[in-house]
């Protein structure tokens, strides 16, 4: 049974849809993702699902009942959720102890019961040493973990998260989100994250949904919302990748004068004639030879440029009928100019709407 649907939800001002009659199912345990672009939609679906926002359509149900429908809405209050947001929002005048055990209080727990939720959380997020302190005194990263322990310690049945890193540097960012990630395995709360930043949705999720004006355009695992788009934008969002138009005929994929065999190309089945193909710049092999067992295509090396974990190519084919980007270890190293065969797995590519 899933524990959190959403189930037809629309949110409109006027006659603009925000949201436009999404459908989500989460699991009980499941961390999943809503991912897209600033005015996708994706923080007005979790402001309704936390029921700070009245849905003008559809409605939503945690554990088969209905908490959010138009002219019926469950306070945020009684619906059993954790909410944390992109400030924090910790409280000031209140030790790190005393932000942590708040909820608790307001539920009426005992003194000592209270003290011992809140001491074993400390110790989980690795902030025990500092129960004493005000958020002044503490780093970002410190608050963010503050943050995390006060909205687990109450065990909701649903957490929610709105851009919680935002306001950290890249290597805080890159250090919370493994953070959050153990804490879910841990503790296994439904939950539901909302960013735009590709790389904390892909370390995070159980699944991610893409979201797009207002609509969900493909909700999946992250590694098959990589290697298996389904739409252009789902495609380009997810990381890099070659958008080539390609034509679909007697079961091959025909591209730059190459053809490949479609029945293993992801996307392919079903259909015809003209296609958009999608091919992910690590997945174009650099050959100074002809590969065997591939197809492939001669090139000459446009411009490159040195990212430390890899090189970025930008290779043009002979003729100049495409353009294409590729991906390579630090010591495939190529001069501008050099001619080089560029290899194509069929397995990688993916046709897109």
């Amino acid at each position: 049974m899933s524990r959190l649907v959403l189930d037809g939800l629309t949110k409109a001002y006027g006659r603009l849809r925000v949201v436009d009659a999404i459908n989500l199912s989460l699991n009980e345990g499941e961390f999943v993702s809503l991912l897209g672009p600033s005015g996708c939609g994706k923080t007005t679906t979790l402001r309704m699902i936390a029921g700070f926002v009245d849905p003008n359509e559809g409605r939503i149900m945690l554990d088969s009942q209905v908490i959010s429908a138009p002219g019926s809405v469950l306070p945020p209050e009684r619906r059993g959720m954790s909410m944390i947001f992109q400030s924090y929002a910790v409280w000031p005048n209140m030790t790190v102890a005393e932000n942590v055990g708040f909820g608790l209080k307001l539920r009426k727990l005992s003194g000592e019961e209270v003290r011992r939720r809140v001491g074993e959380i400390l110790e989980v997020v690795q902030m025990g040493h500092l129960a004493g302190r005000y958020p002044a005194e503490l780093s970002g990263g410190q608050q963010q973990r503050v943050a995390l322990a006060r909205a687990i310690v109450v065990k909701p049945a649903v957490l929610l998260l709105d851009e919680p890193l935002s306001n950290l540097d890249a290597n805080l960012r890159e250090e919370m989100r493994f953070e959050i990630r153990r804490l879910h395995d841990e503790f296994k709360i439904t939950t539901v994250y909302v960013t735009h930043d590709q790389a904390e949705a892909m370390a995070t999720s159980d699944r991610i949904a893409v979201m797009n004006g207002g609509r969900i355009e493909q909700v999946d695992a992250p590694h098959l919302l990589y290697t298996r788009p389904r739409t252009r934008f789902v495609a380009g969002f997810i990381g890099r990748t070659n958008l080539i138009e390609a034509r679909l005929e007697g079961g091959a994929l025909g591209f730059g004068g190459l053809s490949v065999p479609s029945g293993i190309v992801p996307g392919a089945d079903g259909a015809a004639g003209a296609v958009l193909l999608s091919i992910r710049p690590q997945s174009i092999r650099l050959n100074r030879d002809a590969p065997e067992g591939m197809p492939a295509l001669s090139a000459e090396v446009e411009s490159r440029t040195f990212l430390g974990e890899t090189w970025d190519y930008v290779l043009r084919t002979d003729g100049g009928a495409l353009r294409l980007r590729a991906s390579a270890s630090p010591l495939e190293v190529h001069e501008v100019g050099e001619a080089l065969w560029l290899g194509f797995d069929p397995r990688q590519m993916a046709v897109v709407e």
